[in-house]
């Protein structure tokens, strides 16, 4: 319920409003958003690189309407990869990308046409992309754009959540030789006809998705900050004799950053979900429905006066 709440608060324009007036809400967007320009994320890549974490970063933007968001969307990420390879940040940090900013939803060649020059940028900086995935109705159109990428640029990562139902299904798709796919729960309201709805019923989903993509022969990256889905991560690594380096643990910016540094220490490539931009207010919207806890932070900085 309490998850339905928060994504309901997510799409109203008055939360939204109260949030960015609120006292102190500066401080808690910080704590998960790495800031608002290139700058800014460059700043926190390299405080992170240097703490031994790999980074994806997202450029914060998905309600594009206009060819010329989409471009705007796509010239950042250029700027930034750019950028990266000029301070050395590459190939530690690579780009996380939505296509609907790149303006999926009104021209989908326009949205792989600016994908496509986003990985050249990537290529040629030393890194790579990864294609984040969105609701339900625009899985099938990425995973097509995806396909078309891969053609010319393989390691062009995919993200498969697991309470879709149909997720299994593209894990053993996606299970391929040099295929990296993220595996996540999944952060958007969802019918049931095509989504799990209980904790338990997606938590079971995770499990079988990840013992598809661990025992295949593709890159898993298992995008997660529960302790039990990490301790079976770890476990299903060793058995299916997964060196540190056949696959990685993604979590996100701001949260549960000593699991991250503990599993550094142990040898594990964790990799931090950076994301940055003015559009932050959906972003934190939903990572305080996937782990409502983090509402109780964000709800006493809200009114903290200290």
């Amino acid at each position: 319920m309490l998850r339905s709440v928060i994504l309901a608060a997510s799409r109203s324009s008055q939360v939204e409003r109260l949030v960015a007036t609120a006292p102190y809400t500066r401080d808690v967007v910080r704590r998960f958003v790495a800031g608002v320009a290139t700058d800014d994320a460059l700043r926190a890549t390299r405080r992170l690189v240097d703490d031994g974490l790999a980074i994806t970063i997202d450029h914060l933007g998905e309600d594009t309407v206009t060819p010329e968001q989409a471009t705007a969307t796509r010239d950042e990420y250029l700027k930034l990869l750019a950028m990266l390879s000029g301070a050395g940040l590459t190939p530690a940090a690579e780009v996380s990308v939505k296509l609907s900013a790149l303006g999926q939803l009104f021209d989908e060649q326009l949205a792989y046409d600016n994908a496509r020059a986003i990985c050249a940028a990537a290529d040629s900086a030393g890194t790579t992309v990864t294609l984040d995935m969105e609701d339900h109705t625009t899985t099938d159109s990425t995973l097509e754009v995806l396909a078309k990428l891969r053609k010319d640029f393989p390691s062009t990562g995919a993200v498969l959540q697991a309470y879709l139902r149909r997720t299994e299904s593209d894990c053993r798709e996606l299970s391929s030789a040099g295929s990296r796919v993220r595996l996540c729960k999944g952060a958007y309201s969802e019918p049931e006809s095509v989504a799990y709805q209980s904790a338990r019923e997606v938590d079971k989903s995770y499990v079988r998705c990840l013992n598809i993509l661990m025992s295949g022969d593709g890159y898993p990256m298992l995008a997660t900050h529960d302790p039990r889905m990490i301790s079976i991560g770890e476990d299903r690594a060793r058995w299916f004799d997964r060196g540190p380096e056949r696959f990685e643990f993604q979590m996100l910016y701001g949260i549960r950053p000593e699991e991250q540094a503990r599993l550094v220490g142990e040898g594990y490539t964790v990799r931090t979900y950076l994301p940055y931009g003015d559009e932050w207010y959906g972003y934190l919207m939903r990572r305080l429905a996937e782990r409502p806890a983090n509402l109780v932070f964000f709800g006493r900085a809200l009114i903290s006066r200290k």
